[in-house]
């Protein structure tokens, strides 16, 4: 698998010096089931074989700071949909068809009204998902769950499921030059850059959630608390259908570089992006942000991508869209060492291998 640079939720090189320590003894436990792993840390997903050509795909995420404007706007039926989402969607970039999820929900007290709500979420999650939610784990830590609103803290993680054949784990190994990027449509923000946005949008500029805002059409708070979009579906459908799937991508924390996280060393040339959400450009001006961190912060409106070859990017396309997903041909793969990724509709090029972006190039 890739080097490190590549381990999902690591940034920057500071970040993965600081995992080196825990990335060893994960690594290390391997040896306790030698020959076990089909695919290990460093894509979206790991894969451990139980059968003969039978894998099991497994993640684990969480919706982050998301959970703090659940608390201030007291709604809290849509950030389960967001914890299946950022699981599933990883699951399903190896190939896998996601199966079961097990959440985590730690809370500052007991609140019938929080629980359920929060239930109510993860079971909306699970339908568009197709999956069970067969179990999980919920425990008071007052000491160590607060928030931003008294009594209504909260934090939710959970591990997804699925299962894949050992011979069709998908994780870029085979892109050539020429394969065609789609990228699938975002529903907003999703579930990063969370902290980023209150800090621009609230600290900075003073902006309330009940706030509305024309080109949102809708207050703040319900564009922020917009659900990630589940891919599941499209997704699924377009690997029961199209023999040309090369790689999967979920566009999460790290932007556009997500791309980069491939077996075989590839960059991209992207011809064309499709219009900024409203959302975006809001934080991009309350934060004086260059687009250049916009990029490597947020999805942009893309929040999954395909890299298919070329006779099959039309058929990739028909589906997203009959699954109600907007969907673009985005540009092409390249062969290349340095895994940039060429955005031209911005003038914006991968420098180097340390995740920023330089404009003008």
């Amino acid at each position: 698998m890739n080097n490190q640079q590549n381990i999902p939720g690591i940034k920057v090189a500071e970040e993965v010096e600081a995992m080196r320590g825990l990335l060893y003894w994960v690594q290390e436990s391997f040896k306790l089931r030698s020959g076990i792993m089909a695919l290990g840390v460093g894509y979206f997903a790991s894969v451990v074989k139980i059968g003969a050509n039978q894998g099991l795909a497994l993640s684990a995420d969480g919706v982050g700071s998301k959970v703090l404007l659940a608390q201030l706007m007291d709604k809290y039926d849509t950030v389960g949909i967001d914890c299946i989402a950022m699981n599933v969607n990883d699951l399903i970039c190896v190939g896998a068809e996601p199966i079961a999820m097990l959440n985590y929900l730690a809370v500052q007290k007991v609140d019938d009204y929080l629980m359920e709500e929060i239930a109510k979420g993860l079971y909306a999650g699970a339908t568009l998902a197709n999956i069970i939610l067969p179990g999980g784990e919920t425990a008071k830590l007052p000491e160590i769950i607060n928030g931003v609103k008294i009594g209504a803290g909260f934090d939710l993680a959970g591990s997804a499921f699925g299962l894949v054949a050992l011979d069709k784990i998908i994780t870029g190994q085979a892109v050539q030059n020429g394969d065609v990027l789609i990228g699938l449509g975002a529903s907003g923000i999703h579930s990063n850059g969370f902290t980023l946005a209150r800090r621009v949008l609230f600290q900075e500029q003073g902006l309330k959630l009940a706030e509305k805002i024309g080109e949102l059409g809708c207050s703040l708070g319900e564009a922020l608390l917009e659900p990630t979009r589940i891919y599941v579906s499209a997704v699924m459908e377009i690997l029961k259908s199209v023999k040309g799937v090369k790689a999967l991508s979920h566009i999460t924390g790290g932007g556009l570089f997500n791309l980069t996280r491939t077996d075989k060393a590839v960059g991209y040339d992207l011809d064309f992006w499709p219009t900024i959400s409203p959302i975006f450009n809001l934080i991009q001006q309350a934060g004086k942000l260059p687009l250049t961190k916009m990029f490597t912060e947020y999805n942009m409106g893309v929040g999954f991508c395909l890299t298919v070859s070329p006779g099959e990017a039309d058929k990739v396309l028909a589906i997203a869209h009959k699954q109600q997903i907007p969907a673009w041909k985005l540009g092409v793969a390249r062969e290349d060492q340095e895994r940039r990724i060429n955005l031209k509709p911005y003038g914006i090029v991968s420098k180097d291998k340390t995740l920023h972006f330089v404009e003008g190039v």
